[in-house]
């Protein structure tokens, strides 16, 4: 049973993550940890099969910003649903830095934040709490009709993302 979650159902992964000291197999899809890219890029790339990264908590996806074309995957790690430096982490790798694979969020992913997660760039979502399972099997994707934080996306409300038009309640100004 696969525990990704994408385009509203969950779907067979062939993605193997490997740890940092695990060897790397001669074939298949594997994820890497940025930390072990970073230390083996030559022979990385040499493999020549398709590549995925992890980025850990406290790792700094503009490390990695010219090579994220040869990723097909770029995971980011959600150890707690409290910590939210994965979503910044998004931001930068499709706003800045052109990331147009597949975003994929990993660790404590719960069903309440796939919107939000969603609408900061991640596509796919490695689910693996049983409960956030279930949520997203019925079909219980939550709808957040309504945003406060600004994006560059063009589903932005125009008060989002345009503080000037925003106005005062009456007896503020």
């Amino acid at each position: 049973m696969s525990d990704v979650f994408r385009n509203g159902a969950f779907v067979e992964d062939p993605w193997v993550r490997i740890d940092d000291e695990a060897p790397i197999p001669d074939d298949g899809f594997v994820l890497v940890p940025l930390a072990r890219w970073l230390a083996e890029r030559d022979n990385l790339i040499a493999r020549n099969h398709p590549l995925g990264i992890v980025v850990s908590v406290g790792e700094k996806i503009e490390n990695v910003a010219g090579d994220l074309d040869r990723f097909q995957v770029v995971a980011v790690d959600f150890p707690a649903y409290t910590d939210g430096r994965g979503y910044s982490t998004a931001r930068l790798a499709r706003d800045r830095y052109g990331y147009t694979g597949e975003l994929r969020a990993v660790g404590n992913v719960l069903a309440d934040q796939v919107p939000l997660m969603a609408r900061c760039g991640f596509d796919t979502f490695a689910v693996t709490k049983p409960a956030a399972r279930a949520v997203l099997e019925d079909g219980g994707v939550p709808d957040v009709p309504v945003y406060y934080q600004p994006v560059t996306r063009p589903e932005s409300p125009v008060t989002t993302i345009r503080p000037w038009m925003r106005r005062s309640p009456p007896g503020l100004a």
